[in-house]
């Protein structure tokens, strides 16, 4: 009976064992195949857009002919719209955060607030476009400005880092804070001394990689009419603008008429991914240098 027995336990062992080595198989090609795939498409970027990176096309108005193209206005458009979505986020991405999670109370509503939120996240960017075209544009009457896609961009990453900034406000120890009530600070004294230092680092990251998603994307600017013409270099929250995506976007649909215009968004999608790696390592660089251990 005990070898009966014995022999059905090594025999839904081994089941086991070959399952997981099927699974984990099945796991790794899967990564293998998306790591190649993104292989490929690197490689075909540098080596179609490497050649056409230099100063003049780094400091260059944009021009109808592709060697006298440049793409110093959509660079300077970019960093605008990056100058309004940063402090929108943070500061009402973070209070958010921190008022959902250390000052409301705990139920129904709030359950269902941050339900909302995490929903919001998924939401496909395009409606964020549609929402920045009826308010920020016709209703506001901003017009097709840095300020209207800045803050259309800024609703798009908003849910992300709330949630985010969430998850870095829990990860913080409780006894932290209550050794700070022990003391005799107050509530504010505490998330200001105690538990926004000790998120920080978490918050940062999340916010950095936001922005970095917001610096991307495309399918916003191109609802609420953001041009790729012949315009004057912005220099101001009211001034048209172009950014990078937007002129990858239709440097990539001119090619069919001009092929030299797929090297120029080749080129561009270096520099534009030069700018997120970067963007990245600052996030992993905070992370690891500021990361406190408890």
């Amino acid at each position: 009976m005990e070898t009966l027995e014995t022999l059905h336990e090594n025999n839904k062992m081994e089941s086991r064992v070959r399952k997981n080595s099927i699974w984990k198989s099945i796991f790794f090609l899967s990564t293998l195949f998306g790591l190649i795939v993104l292989a490929v498409l690197i490689f075909r970027v540098v080596f179609q857009g490497i050649s056409w990176i230099d100063m003049d096309f780094i400091t260059g108005r944009l021009s109808t002919t592709a060697e006298n193209a440049g793409i110093m206005g959509a660079i300077l458009g970019t960093l605008w719209v990056m100058i309004v979505v940063i402090p929108v986020t943070l500061i009402i991405g973070v209070g958010t955060a921190i008022y959902l999670e250390l000052y409301s109370k705990k139920g129904k509503v709030q359950s269902m607030i941050e339900t909302n939120i995490a929903n919001l996240a998924g939401v496909p960017s395009i409606v964020y476009g549609l929402l920045g075209l009826t308010v920020f544009v016709r209703l506001m009457d901003f017009g097709n400005v840095v300020l209207a896609g800045g803050l259309t961009l800024a609703l798009l990453v908003l849910p992300i880092l709330i949630v985010s900034s969430q998850e870095a406000l829990r990860a913080v120890p409780g006894f932290l804070a209550e050794a700070s009530y022990g003391m005799g600070a107050t509530k504010w004294q505490t998330i200001r001394r105690i538990i926004l230092p000790a998120a920080l680092p978490s918050i940062l990251t999340g916010s950095i990689l936001s922005l970095s998603r917001a610096i991307g994307e495309t399918a916003p600017l191109t609802v609420i009419g953001i041009p790729a013409l012949l315009i004057p270099f912005p220099g101001g929250l009211f001034d048209t603008f172009t950014a990078l995506p937007m002129q990858i976007y239709y440097w990539t649909i001119d090619s069919s008429l001009v092929a030299e215009y797929a090297n120029l968004a080749a080129a561009t999608i270096i520099v534009l991914l030069l700018i997120l790696f970067l963007l990245n390592s600052v996030a992993i660089f905070i992370r690891n240098k500021y990361q406190q251990r408890y």
